[in-house]
């Protein structure tokens, strides 16, 4: 049942938010996987493909090994999006990408599937608890240039002309999840939807500051109305005269609709939940410059020590990681962190002013004379596959390492950190000690519940 007050913008809405929702998941190309023959892909998203069913992703390890994501095919536009930004930028490489609202990471990922090499995409989230998940997400999808930041938009004005691409999937009154979340139907008011757009006026006002000069900024929500869509477009075109609409290139038969320069993703056109969005140039697409990366950074920067930790970077730590990118690697209080060189002035600059959760690639922990490898290494696209002992488990091992039980070693295996596979990648580290073997995966990350199906479930 949809709210009192609520009127439908779209003919047959109400009988679409009746229907079960699709289910869909994106596959992580980086890491090789391929959408399985036969399945239906989404149109604006070579990487999607929609499900028969709903599976127990739980205890999928390949969902925990990062080879996919589960995400609502709507949501999937933004991979179209960003590259359609990136044409119009004239940009074959080194884009640097904004997005404002992301937990839990499904744009971000999007995003960074768009992106040309030698890209860096940053991630911010306001709510903390959010934010790690956000961080979570993205370690799993294995790309080492990114950071995940907390905090409000307005610190971003800190940054001006700084980001090639702003994306902002702003906070809305959720119309478009009603058939999803019982809890959008009950909070649903118009008073809700007027609090929501004063709120994302306020975060474009924030984000424009740090949009660069040509950059492109790309909106979008979760629900239906005028108010938050349509009247947020005029807005901003009105408040910025250096704003330029662009539109969404997309066909015909894909089933979107387009009114007053927005795109509708409205279920029973599209096979996905409510979704709309536009994009808004800040100035002519292209022109202007942001300051380019610097890749001053030399070898005793990337192994220079922290005043507050007590060794140098292992010399180990550099072998670990694919030889395809050059890496400032630091010690940061006990924690090894890989940063591309190529956004090392960069991310210097913005973690100054940012409320950094992480950036680039955590390689490792440093507890007394241990340099532990960190479970974003075993699942990071950089991760130099031979760098360490490598042991092939089955689906009951590999649940008991997700679950964080010990996990027994074979016969003949080395002793010290070993990366375990499932299924021909990396699923996470243990340390073998002879008679047993330490799990060393994340304790915040482990799956929780006790239901373990009789069948693997299967996906890619």
């Amino acid at each position: 049942m949809l709210p009192k007050d609520f009127i439908s913008p779209f003919p047959g809405l109400e009988e679409a938010l009746a229907e079960e929702p699709a289910v869909s998941v994106r596959v992580n190309r980086a890491k090789g996987i391929a959408v399985p023959h036969g399945a239906k892909t989404v149109a604006w998203c070579p990487s999607g493909f929609w499900l028969g069913d709903r599976p127990q992703f739980t205890w999928d390890p390949a969902l925990h090994q990062g080879l996919y994501y589960v995400q609502d095919a709507s949501s999937m536009i933004t991979t179209l999006a960003v590259k359609q930004a990136v044409s119009l930028l004239g940009l074959t490489s080194g884009v640097l990408l904004l997005d404002a609202c992301a937990a839990p990471g499904g744009k971000t990922i999007a995003a960074i599937d768009a992106l040309p090499p030698g890209s860096m995409a940053v991630a911010n989230e306001y709510v903390p608890g959010r934010a790690a998940i956000l961080a979570e997400n993205l370690a799993k999808w294995g790309s080492p240039a990114k950071m995940v930041t907390r905090g409000d938009t307005a610190r971003f004005r800190r940054l001006p002309g700084t980001f090639d691409i702003v994306m902002a999937d702003v906070p809305c009154s959720g119309e478009g999840m009603f058939r999803k979340d019982p809890e959008a139907v009950r909070q649903w008011t118009p008073a809700l939807v007027e609090e929501c757009a004063a709120r994302q006026r306020e975060i474009v006002a924030n984000l424009w500051e740090t949009l660069r000069e040509g950059g492109i900024f790309i909106y979008s929500t979760c629900t239906f109305n005028r108010t938050e869509n349509e009247d947020m477009l005029a807005w901003l075109l009105a408040e910025y005269p250096d704003g330029i609409h662009i539109p969404l290139d997309i066909p015909d038969g894909w089933g979107p609709v387009t009114t007053d320069g927005c795109t509708h993703f409205v279920p029973g056109r599209v096979r996905g939940e409510g979704l709309t969005i536009f994009m808004v140039s800040k100035g002519v697409p292209g022109s202007g410059m942001r300051q380019q990366p610097s890749r001053r950074a030399s070898s005793a920067d990337r192994n220079r020590k922290s005043k507050k930790t007590s060794a140098p970077v292992s010399p180990e730590c550099f072998r670990w990681l694919d030889s395809g990118e050059e890496y400032d690697i630091r010690d940061e209080n006990g924690r090894i962190v890989a940063v591309p060189t190529l956004w090392s002035a960069q991310v210097k600059e913005m973690s100054g002013k940012l409320d950094v959760v992480g950036c680039g690639l955590e390689l490792a922990t440093v507890k007394g004379r241990d340099v532990i490898p960190s479970q974003s290494l075993a699942l990071s696209t950089a991760l130099r596959r031979g760098a360490f002992p490598e042991v092939t488990v089955d689906y009951a091992a590999a649940v008991a390492y997700l679950r964080r039980e010990a996990v027994a070693m074979p016969d003949g295996t080395p002793r010290g950190f070993v990366l375990l596979t499932y299924g021909g990648y990396p699923l996470g580290f243990v340390k073998n000690i002879g008679n047993r073997a330490n799990n060393l995966y994340p304790a915040e990350w482990r799956i929780l519940s006790t239901h373990i199906p009789p069948v693997p479930p299967s996906v890619v």
